[in-house]
């Protein structure tokens, strides 16, 4: 379930409420009880788990090896695949 930011337009209260997709808006504003409360719109929050996810993180470099391209040997300067082990 989604949880929604609403904010009174009176008061300027804010609060978060966890609804139903199908569950009407909020209307009425708990602090100071005039049917004010606007829902808002925020950024959602998730979190990524496993590795490669974070900024943190160093990317992990990849070494080319012969089996990365289609040829090997003599040919590999004019192979097209030769691109990419470089």
């Amino acid at each position: 379930m989604p949880i929604y930011e609403y904010e009174c337009g009176i008061c300027h209260h804010r609060l978060d409420k966890l609804q139903k997709l199908a569950d009407a808006p909020l209307v009425e504003c708990p602090e100071c009880g005039e049917s004010a409360l606007v829902k808002l719109v925020s950024p959602g929050n998730f979190h990524l788990k496993g590795s490669g996810w974070y900024a943190s993180e160093a990317p992990q470099s990849r070494k080319n090896t012969s089996s990365d391209t289609p040829c090997a040997g003599a040919c590999q300067a004019n192979c097209p695949g030769a691109a990419l082990a470089e």
